[in-house]
């Protein structure tokens, strides 16, 4: 409780020295101070945090606590920490000054005291705590008075910014052309300001000639109805064409009489363009749509036409008719692939998916690992010498996410250590696949960055991939760099492994799906290299029949059995009566009757393990596998040779042996 009655200042001293404080008391009181008491730290705290003194005289030796514990407590409590506080201390003690001023005392004053010393130096005190109170005091109402007059600023500037809200050209022109009033809106809008605009003749300041045209209309519909609305095509004070949604009122005199016109112009350039930039999108989705459907004929024409040049080579065996039919197959591959082109213009994006050789892939990640990472690491590449499987990705993405895991192997070895990459050709079995959530059942190319770091904890390993998460001190590291990887690996329908052990290092597997043409380097061009049938009953379906009969040729030649639908009734039918002796059903996507997507939806619910091989000649192997369900991983796109089909069915029943014979292969 602050009992300052008779405005004197209020000192408080500490010290467990009862001769000194008796003496202090006395000398001080004379002096005309108001004075409290206290023998220890603990005390003086409490007195000092429900009195509040003017000013704190502090012991440094004392029982309990220190003067310089004391004095740091009155510094950290925000009641207290304002307070002047002056150390008394004896020079024989050797105590550290600098110690006290440093937890923010003002001064002290050494023993045997001199009491005018004390006196005067607590009136300097108490004189310098008063200006600083007063200052304080000057400076929250400067800053209060800033504050006020900041507000008020900002209210004449809200006050200004709603008088010139409107974005609106306000122009009022008399009936000679001649404008007489000119807003801020048109100003913003035009660039001439209300000086340069007042006076002049409208015609000549808002129209080009080319564009006047525009107004004997206008003038027709004032004098009928004082009214007229449209669109006007106008120019600024730059030259600038722009379009304006303009409405025109005649406004008349006292008498009644037209006097003046209102014209109210909204710019409406951008609108107009946007408008002009859809119709343009409309007709590119109509040009898609069309070209989507020529891109669907032309494939089913070239199918066949590629199948039965490659019968005739393998039929001709002079060395002319191969020739010619060499010739011409490498021209039908030339149009399928112009079709491709154009159906990725047409449809607006980039063709970034391709075929890549694992091997190169590696190669290049190896050139630059070697060249910039640290010497103490050796690279190791383990490639098996038999061919790898293609991969269809994103080259700069799977780049990207090779590089991120050698990074990420470098700074777990930062003594130096082993760094081996390794690729291999797998098949994921069912067994697999249920383990792995990503994964589907059928040929994977994995690749393998191995280190002989620090390993991965246990704990943590369930985070790794998520965004933001990273073990790595601040500034090393931004946590994206596995879930960039993750993303990456998902986004070509692969999935990652992780096996890490503390102290023996960590190693990561990315599958990526093979290239359903798995025989890229190796293209099947007879009879005798391609892989042939044992008697399996295929399925086609398609509506063209002239595939379905060339296809139907060459897998019967090659050791199938066949039976053809034009459509998916014909094949649900088909089906529904030969479904134990079917295999694999070939079909197409788009069909009359019944499409595709539908027979496959209705073949599943007969057998939810059928085995089927997409075939289409409109959509790209991922575009159209995004849409289907999970379990359909195969593709043919047309036109297609022998030996993508041949494999293609390959693949399917290798996938079925195995479902039936696991094998784990991982």
């Amino acid at each position: 409780m602050d009992d300052r009655r008779s405005g004197q200042n209020v000192i408080l001293i500490v010290d467990d020295n009862h001769q000194d404080l008796k003496l202090l008391l006395e000398y001080l009181e004379e002096s005309g101070f108001q004075v409290l008491i206290s023998e220890n730290g603990i005390s003086a705290i409490e007195i000092a945090e429900y009195a509040a003194p003017d000013l704190i005289l502090l012991d440094v030796l004392m029982p309990g606590i220190d003067g310089f514990e004391t004095c740091r407590r009155l510094k950290s409590n925000p009641a207290t920490q304002k307070i002047p506080v002056i150390f008394l201390t004896a020079l024989a003690e050797r105590v550290d000054k600098v110690k006290g001023l440093n937890l923010g005392a003002v001064d002290y004053i050494t023993k045997p005291l001199d009491y005018d010393e004390i006196v005067a130096r607590i009136k300097i005190h108490m004189r310098l705590q008063n200006l600083t109170k007063k200052l304080t005091e000057q400076n929250e109402c400067l800053a209060a008075e800033i504050a006020e007059r900041k507000q008020a600023e900002d209210k004449i500037k809200e006050q200004a910014a709603l008088l010139d809200i409107t974005t609106d050209a306000i122009i009022v022109q008399d009936l000679n052309n001649q404008i007489r009033f000119w807003n801020k809106g048109s100003e913003h809008l035009y660039g001439w300001t209300q000086a340069e605009a007042i006076a002049k003749n409208a015609n000549t300041l808002l129209y080009k000639p080319e564009t006047l045209y525009q107004l004997p209309e206008i003038h027709k519909s004032l004098a009928k109805n004082d009214l007229w609305q449209g669109d006007l095509y106008q120019k600024t004070k730059t030259g600038k064409e722009i379009i304006v949604s303009s409405r025109w009122t005649v406004m008349p005199d006292l008498a009644g009489q037209p006097k003046s016109i209102l014209i109210v112009n909204t710019d409406i350039t951008e609108k107009k363009q946007l408008e002009t930039q859809f119709l343009r999108a409309q007709r590119m989705e109509s040009i898609g749509t069309l070209a989507s459907g020529i891109a669907h004929d032309l494939n089913n024409a070239l199918t066949p036409m590629l199948m039965i040049a490659q019968l005739l080579e393998i039929k001709l065996a002079d060395e002319n008719s191969k020739q010619w039919l060499a010739i011409l197959e490498t021209n039908i591959k030339r149009a399928a692939d112009l079709v491709k082109h154009v159906l990725c213009f047409s449809r607006g994006f980039e063709g970034k998916f391709i075929t890549l050789q694992v091997k190169n892939v590696i190669g290049e990640i190896e050139q630059i690992v070697k060249q910039t990472f640290p010497k103490s690491i050796a690279i190791n590449l383990d490639i098996p010498a038999q061919t790898l499987w293609n991969i269809s990705g994103d080259a700069t993405q799977i780049h990207q996410v090779l590089l991120n895991l050698c990074i990420n192997a470098r700074d777990a070895m930062p003594e130096g250590g082993l760094l081996k990459i390794s690729a291999r050709n797998v098949w994921v079995d069912s067994n697999c696949a249920r383990m792995n959530m990503d994964a589907q059942v059928g040929p994977y190319v994995v690749i393998s960055v191995a280190d002989t770091g620090k390993g991965i904890p246990k704990e943590i390993i369930d985070r790794i991939f998520e965004p933001f998460f990273t073990t790595k001190e601040v500034g090393q590291g931004t946590g994206l760099g596995l879930s960039t990887v993750i993303g990456i690996v998902r986004s070509h329908n692969g999935f990652v492994k992780v096996i890490s052990a503390i102290s023996k290092g960590t190693e990561f597997q990315i599958y990526f799906q093979a290239s359903q043409n798995l025989e890229t380097d190796n293209a099947l061009t007879s009879y005798d290299e391609l892989p042939p049938g044992n008697g399996e009953l295929i399925l086609i379906v398609d509506d063209e029949e002239s595939i379905r009969e060339i296809t139907k040729t060459a897998l019967e030649k090659n050791g199938y059995k066949v039976l053809a639908a034009k459509d998916g009734i014909e094949a649900v039918a088909l089906y529904t009566k030969h479904q134990k002796d079917i295999r694999v059903v070939l079909i197409d996507m788009m069909m009359p009757s019944m499409d595709g997507p539908m027979a496959i939806r209705v073949l599943q619910k007969i057998n939810p393990e059928v085995k089927i091989v997409v075939v289409s000649g409109l959509t790209s192997n991922h575009e159209l596998l995004a849409t289907l369900d999970d379990s359909i991983t195969t593709f043919l796109p047309k036109p297609y040779t022998f030996g993508e089909l041949f494999t293609s069915l390959q693949v399917m029943l290798n996938a079925d042996a195995e479902e039936k014979h696991p094998q784990s292969s991982i």
